[in-house]
């Protein structure tokens, strides 16, 4: 007999054990439920790169670039971000590392279409300018997309890398000569097509775009690429991405050319590796 109650004492103390540990899960399910999500969100992600492509103009010289960045963004579609890549000595007067600051706001129009004003600085930690002018540009721009298309215009407020009078003014590049007066009001506008594609879990990016530099058309251009990307995963580690692209465009190789006599607007291809966390 009291082996019996025993039995039944071990029975009930398990039901109430099993009873309360469900009851204990309901409560964190419920409270998960009833808590809501964070609306803020920060991202970042790091990788490797072929080059530091700017516009289709290489500021790594082909000797590859390490970039990483971090993202906030809220979901009220205000974000906020830093980064930073290398660029080669010879690119920008010396620098040799370039920081970006960006930010902006993005908010739909319609199910299928969003504009997104927003904001970029480069900013140049060495310092080195050319003639005194400095290579830090302030721009200001809008973006369009609508579904897998994007149009963006950007619009420089300051001199576009220290180009003014005092630093290439009324000079002779080539065939040209260039123009007078400062740089604000450079821009550049784009259109970008981005689709996953029906096989492998590609996707295509097509862009064109062209710069436009403020009183010295000499170093204006514009650049094409076609390209394909691919997220995967390498065991658990998720938020991969690779992809190459092949780009084109018509700079003049008289004013985009190194004093060793490297065309930085040559047709080239382009590969990275990077990871989002």
């Amino acid at each position: 007999m009291q082996s019996k109650r025993l039995n039944m004492l071990a029975c009930g103390l398990a039901g109430f054990l099993s009873i309360s540990a469900s009851a204990a899960e309901g409560d964190t399910d419920l409270k998960a439920t009833l808590e809501p999500e964070s609306p803020h969100h920060i991202s970042t992600n790091f990788g490797f790169y072929s080059d530091y492509l700017f516009r289709g103009i290489s500021y790594a010289r082909g000797r590859g670039a390490i970039q990483a960045f971090v993202d906030y963004s809220h979901d009220s579609g205000l974000f906020l971000g830093i980064g930073g890549t290398n660029v080669h000595k010879d690119a920008i007067y010396g620098n040799t590392l370039e920081v970006d600051i960006y930010g902006g706001f993005s908010f739909p129009v319609t199910e299928d279409l969003t504009i997104t004003p927003g904001f970029l600085q480069f900013y140049y930690p060495d310092n080195e300018k050319i003639a005194n002018q400095s290579a830090n540009v302030t721009e200001v721009n809008v973006a369009l997309n609508y579904k897998d298309f994007a149009i963006k215009y950007s619009y420089a407020l300051t001199d576009w890398f220290g180009v003014n009078t005092q630093s290439y003014g009324n000079t002779q590049i080539g065939n040209h000569t260039t123009g007078t007066g400062d740089s604000r009001g450079s821009n550049y506008i784009e259109l970008n097509y981005d689709a996953p594609l029906p096989f492998y879990g590609l996707n295509v990016l097509l862009h064109v775009g062209h710069q436009s530099v403020r009183n010295y058309s000499v170093a204006d251009y514009t650049d094409i690429s076609v390209g394909v990307n691919k997220d995967f995963a390498i065991a658990n580690s998720e938020g991969w991405n690779a992809g190459m692209s092949y780009i084109a465009t018509d700079a003049n190789d008289d004013w985009y050319v190194t004093s060793a006599g490297y065309k930085t607007g040559d047709n080239k291809f382009f590969a990275y590796i990077r990871r989002t966390f």
